[in-house]
């Protein structure tokens, strides 16, 4: 069901119970399909729409992606992993305390929520148009603050006025999905639940919910086999650039010219890159998500595949946003360099970084695996909950991943780039009743059905700018995917030694 229907009245129910706990998925499996079954043959619920969710709490804790993964082919399936789910994450990302309890309301308790997983779609939020308030507001009637765990997890494209290319057309300018069944990792332990969405004005009756649902169920497996979060055993057979390197010079001086006349506003653009890998055999997206959760420290993992489509997977430092009730916050990312190959060398480009500009709030220096950026966070309050999507369409696109002054670097981009950038740079994450947290798709990658993916980068381009620096900063955000994959097929290498020999 596409909730962006012309349905505008609220939905009739919004409802989560929750099952008694169990030792293990497969226990959460039969109780929720016998809960399933209990609703088939119960008396339809007396209202024209709403949406339930059915949650079984799991005593153990198992990772949401290794859930994910054991589901593989499932579609459309979603993943989401915030920073709090990492041991030295900050005090500035989101904490949500889940309380559950059992169908009578008895024995709360509460966890932290480390990352979800889903499969299958109560209702999805899909249009060409560009995302506007209205869309908002349709996503909005399945939500609840009394039901924090019904979330719908998305992207936008990063500009919905560009020309579409085909490997984007799954998505639309925005989708977003709530879905049938869902894992939850929690810090101490685990949670499975389903939901079920209906709207008869929307042509998506009670019966063909469950209907629905039930064949999701049918293909979820029960059995989580730990997952191994190595470098995978794929091949690259080719590596090609959009632009290639002679084309980036060119961009890049052309943006220089322009940020260099004194007449014209362009002070920054973010130029990016499109990088077709083509592999020996498929890549699975999961798989190579997981082996991005181990560069994974103070980085949002997301993952995204529509019916039918490629699956948009990333490891992004940048928040967008997080809502909480009315209070928000935001970040700012900045000046991409490198990790030091020892303490002293990473200590002096920390403080290279942070003599760079002047940022208030106090700015400081947000560390990953390999690489590292200027930080400052920033917060504030709503006056009211609509301003939500104010918000969203102040922020993107922000000055990291196109520019500014913002519609003059906007327009150069497209006239620019010669590749689609889909949902690369746009916003990526979630919205929900209580909270929404949306992260930048940056550091991410489209994983086609064939054999091969597109890896996407950028680099802000300002005055004084080194078109052959700038590449290598690509070459350095691109690394953490290409990596997990080998360089040459065997064979090859065996032929090329053998022709040498001869």
């Amino acid at each position: 069901m596409n909730g962006c229907g012309e349905a505008k009245l609220p939905i009739g129910t919004v409802e989560t119970t929750t099952l008694a706990a169990v030792p293990s998925p497969a226990l959460a499996m039969d109780t929720l399909n016998l809960a399933i079954a209990h609703l088939k043959t119960s008396p339809p619920p007396p209202f024209n729409s709403g949406i339930i969710r059915l949650q079984v709490p799991i005593q153990q804790k198992i990772e949401a992606i290794e859930w994910l993964h054991a589901q593989d082919p499932i579609l459309p399936r979603c993943f989401f992993s915030g920073r709090r789910s990492r041991a030295n994450a900050n005090a500035n990302g989101s904490n949500l305390l889940i309380d559950m309890t059992n169908g009578n309301g008895h024995n709360s308790f509460g966890h932290d929520l480390v990352s979800v997983a889903g499969v299958g779609s109560a209702v999805f939020f899909q249009q060409l148009h560009p995302f506007s308030y209205d869309d908002w507001r349709s996503i909005r009637r399945f939500l609840s603050s009394n039901c924090p765990l019904i979330r719908a997890y998305g992207a936008i494209r990063f500009d919905a006025r560009a020309n579409m290319s085909p490997e984007w057309k799954a998505f639309g300018s925005f989708y977003f999905t709530i879905p049938q069944v869902e894992f939850d990792e929690l810090e101490g332990s685990s949670m499975l639940a389903t939901t079920v969405a209906w709207d008869n004005a929307l042509s998506w009756t009670w019966d063909e919910a469950i209907a629905s649902l039930e064949a999701t169920m049918h293909q979820v497996a029960s059995i989580v086999v730990k997952l191994r979060k190595e470098a995978s055993t794929e091949f690259i057979l080719s590596n090609d650039h959009i632009p290639n390197k002679m084309h980036w010079d060119l961009a890049v001086e052309r943006a220089l010219q322009i940020i260099n006349r004194s007449s014209l506003p362009l002070i920054k653009v973010v130029l990016a890159r499109s990088s077709r890998v083509l592999t020996a055999t498929s890549i699975n997206p999961i798989t190579w998500l997981a082996c991005l959760q181990v560069e994974g420290e103070n980085a949002y993992q997301f993952c995204l595949q529509p019916p039918d489509g490629p699956a948009f997977i990333g490891n992004t430092p940048e928040q967008l946003f997080h809502r909480k009730w009315l209070s928000i916050s935001s970040e700012a990312l900045a000046g991409t360099r490198a990790r030091g190959g020892s303490r002293i060398l990473d200590l002096q480009i920390e403080h290279e970084l942070l003599s760079r500009v002047v940022v208030e709030p106090k700015k400081t220096v947000r560390k990953l695996r390999r690489i590292q950026h200027l930080y400052a966070h920033l917060s504030g309050n709503l006056k009211r909950e609509d301003d939500e999507f104010e918000i969203l369409s102040s922020l993107h696109p922000t000055p990291a991943v196109c520019g500014f002054p913002t519609e003059t670097a906007r327009l150069f981009i497209s006239e620019t780039e010669m590749f689609d950038r889909g949902m690369y740079a746009g916003p990526v994450g979630w919205f929900g009743g209580v909270e929404s947290e949306f992260a930048v798709g940056i550091r991410s990658a489209l994983v086609e059905k064939g054999l091969g993916a597109l890896i996407y980068a950028g680099t802000g381009i300002v005055e004084g700018s080194n078109p052959s620096l700038e590449w290598d900063e690509l070459e350095l955000k691109t690394s953490q995917f290409t990596k997990l994959l080998q360089l040459e097929v065997p064979w090859r290498s065996k032929v090329e030694n053998l022709e040498t020999i001869n």
